[in-house]
């Protein structure tokens, strides 16, 4: 894989920039955008970017930093799920604070934002409390967004409880957006400033990038990645009127702004150090791309894929048909084709190959090695296509002849009988994950399935592409394995229960 970013470098530069902001304070708080850990977008979109980038910055700092994560009481009432990892927002503030003290970072506490005495956050609450972390609840503040003399008063943020903090950096994430993060930030500066201390607030958001062309590939991809929260990339004209200078920002930050900067200068009483938008970011990821190039293939790459994710979600039912002709309309503004994702033709072609009258599309699945590589495989009486294909490519990576069978029938045999007999599944096919786990049996016992296992740490990098919607399963366990897989939208069979 060609590198585009020096991980080393930006780290350096951005841990830097971070300590010159709070030094104008006597606490900074720092709303982090995105994801904290596993940030695959940018992992994706920057080749040599490290996903865990933002919590390896932190852990730099971890002597002058703790954090406050956020979360909104509506998302855990509707059991809100995380796509990228299929768990639900509160089993995600687990494993955030599980991670966070995994990297020497300090938890403070839990904010539920928007709290309405919902009955299944106050179990929430309640089982984070019995495991000793602290739990602040804030109302929805009176008078948001437009009234500022109310928000800025005891009738306003007045209402929330102060969170203690005692590091000059505090942190606010939150597992997802809309969790409150900003209102947060601004509660807490307006009860520093009551308590007559110097507080700030800056933003860390890694996209849109502010000092890359608004019409950048790795710009457009984060438009892309956001389709269903309808974020459009613009110039920031605050910033354009006070310096002359062009950046970019998105449209949410740029009409929040004039509200944003007055419950600023109503906390502080004072005019606001912020010009623009953009001034209130500490992002500074241009500085490590070292290869514009690579990074521009590897955004066009992204959108592409992106509409593939996006219309498979429409096929769901999880959005809607304008969202879906977004992200068809958004890769078509960059000229960019469904085939110049190498590995959708080939799945196309092996499906076709295979194809029967009773069935639309036969699943099939073409994976693109880093060596650019194709390997396909197709669903078969045995496993799904998704499965084959890892077996057919840890063959080509073991120097193995495709007609070597790996995995014994007397294996295999017993898992299908389980699945179908005892367990009452109505898809005997075996997944990636039960594949799995039978060629890791065989490997005890074969050595050719035990140099094909050996092999599986060769598909982290991958491109995968589907001729039918994954199951949740199979999409995981890709996922797991570092492969980045699309897939047309059709599902592999009629039945309305495909999980």
């Amino acid at each position: 894989m060609k590198i585009g970013f020096d991980h080393a470098k930006y780290l350096e530069e951005q841990s830097k920039y971070i300590l010159e902001r709070v030094n104008n304070y006597d606490k900074l708080y720092l709303e982090f955008g995105g994801k904290l850990m596993f940030d695959m977008h940018a992992k994706r979109v920057l080749p040599g970017f490290d996903e865990n980038a933002k919590i390896k910055l932190l852990n730099r700092l971890k002597e002058k930093v703790e954090v406050v994560m956020c979360v909104y009481a509506g998302d855990i009432e509707r059991n809100k799920i995380r796509g990228d990892f299929g768990i639900t927002y509160d089993m995600d503030v687990f494993r955030l604070i599980d991670d966070l003290r995994g990297h020497e970072l300090e938890v403070n506490s839990v904010v539920i934002t928007r709290y309405n005495d919902q009955p299944s956050v106050t179990v929430f609450m309640n089982k984070l409390k019995r495991r000793g972390i602290k739990v602040y609840k804030h109302r929805a503040t009176k008078g948001y967004p437009t009234d500022v003399d109310t928000i800025v008063s005891d009738d306003g943020y007045g209402q929330n409880p102060y969170i203690e903090t005692s590091k000059p950096i505090v942190v606010v994430t939150a597992p997802g957006p809309g969790s409150g993060k900003l209102a947060t930030c601004l509660s807490q500066l307006y009860h520093e400033n009551k308590r007559g201390r110097a507080a700030g607030y800056s933003k860390f958001e890694t996209f849109p990038v502010w000092n890359v062309p608004l019409k950048h590939p790795l710009n457009i991809a984060y438009e892309s990645a956001t389709v269903d929260l309808r974020d459009v990339n613009m110039i920031d004209s605050f910033h354009l009127d006070a310096y002359g200078e062009t950046a970019v920002n998105y449209n949410r930050d740029i009409e929040a702004f004039p509200v944003l900067r007055r419950i600023i200068e109503k906390i502080t009483g004072e005019e606001s150090v912020y010009k623009s938008p953009t001034d209130m970011g500490v992002n500074r990821i241009s500085c490590g791309i070292i290869d514009d190039e690579v990074v521009q293939e590897a955004s066009r790459q992204e959108i592409i894929r992106r509409y593939f994710k996006t219309a498979c979600e429409y096929k769901k039912g999880y959005v809607d048909k304008e969202t879906a002709d977004r992200a068809k309309l958004i890769m078509e503004e960059l000229s960019l084709k469904e085939s110049d994702r190498k590995c959708v033709e080939p799945a196309r072609a092996k499906s076709q190959k295979y194809k029967r009258q009773d069935v639309n599309v036969y699943p099939a699945v073409a994976l693109e090695l880093r060596d650019g590589t194709i390997v396909t495989g197709r669903k078969t009486n045995v496993m799904d296509a998704a499965a084959a294909v890892l077996l057919n490519a840890v063959k080509h990576f073991a120097h193995l002849d495709d007609s070597i069978h790996l995995i014994a029938p007397e294996i295999l045999e017993p898992i299908m009988n389980l699945k179908s007999n005892i367990l009452s599944n109505k898809n005997p096919l075996l997944s990636c994950e039960e594949v799995l786990i039978a060629l890791t049996i065989s490997a005890t016992t074969n050595p050719v399935a035990k140099a094909a296992l050996s092999m599986l740490g060769e598909l982290s990098g991958t491109q995968a592409h589907s001729t039918t919607i994954l199951s949740k399963n199979d999409d995981q366990t890709y996922g797991k394995l570092g492969i980045d897989v699309t897939a047309d939208p059709y599902f592999p069979t009629e039945n309305l229960y495909y999980i």
